[in-house]
């Protein structure tokens, strides 16, 4: 019976799109990539849509925000071709890497939290500055990896123009020892670059606070947004039976 009343509901393309101000060309691009199912044609070629296809279009646009365009897309795909299983483990991945995400966010937070203030000298400072030698003693590494760090672009001390030796000015040590926290919780080189790139371009940890807010924000935007793809996609699949 409900496919039945669905089959009279006859929709144009401009009507899908006029609902969530979209223009026609996109209306039938998502039938060509699979996220509406496919459209019946009338005897002069038009398409006509029903309220499945609607609620297709409305899952679609739901689950952009909370899991990004292709992953939405190829679960639009697996549902109209019946692979449910498919939809739900790109659903399971997205989750997964929304947890991942969060965790990332706690390591960064935590490696912050643990930087002591560098309020004195270090060991070994000469002129404003720490020499390789004692700042690799003092965090337990070996200068050959604040070598490699810096050929990773993590640190960029200055040379002492009349022996050549690398100076770490107080920037160059906060750089070192966040690195080494977050090298410490398992982040790799190329992980760690960005967020210490970050760091500089803030001009020291305090204006990160800010980045970290709108990081929380972005992250709790996405696990909300992702319940009401879930809803959603719950609605559609009951509908399309």
């Amino acid at each position: 019976m409900g496919t039945n009343l669905q089959s009279r509901v006859r929709l144009r393309p401009v009507d899908l799109a006029r609902e969530h101000g979209l223009s026609t060309q996109a209306i039938r691009n998502y039938e060509e990539a699979g996220i509406l199912p496919a459209a019946r044609r009338t005897p002069h070629g038009y398409r006509t849509y029903t309220s499945l296809h609607a609620g297709a279009l409305r899952t679609f646009l739901a689950l952009l925000p909370g899991h990004g365009h292709r992953t939405a897309t190829s679960i639009m795909r697996a549902v109209n071709q019946g692979t449910d299983e498919e939809a739900f483990r790109l659903i399971d991945e997205s989750h997964a890497q929304l947890l991942d995400d969060r965790r990332t966010l706690q390591a960064v937070e935590r490696a912050l939290g643990d930087l002591e203030p560098t309020t004195s000298p270090e060991p070994g400072a000469r002129s404003g500055g720490t020499f390789i030698g004692p700042l690799a003693g003092k965090l337990g590494i070996r200068p050959a990896t604040l070598r490699k760090w810096e050929g990773a672009g993590l640190v960029r001390p200055r040379r002492d123009p009349r022996t050549g030796y690398r100076v770490y000015d107080d920037a160059d040590v906060r750089d070192v020892r966040l690195a080494h926290q977050l090298r410490r919780g398992g982040y790799l080189l190329e992980q760690i670059a960005p967020l210490i790139a970050q760091v500089r371009a803030a001009g020291g940890l305090e204006p990160l606070e800010a980045a970290l807010s709108d990081w929380h924000g972005r992250l709790s935007a996405r696990g909300r947004a992702m319940l009401t793809g879930a809803a959603e996609l719950e609605a559609y699949l009951r509908e399309r039976g």
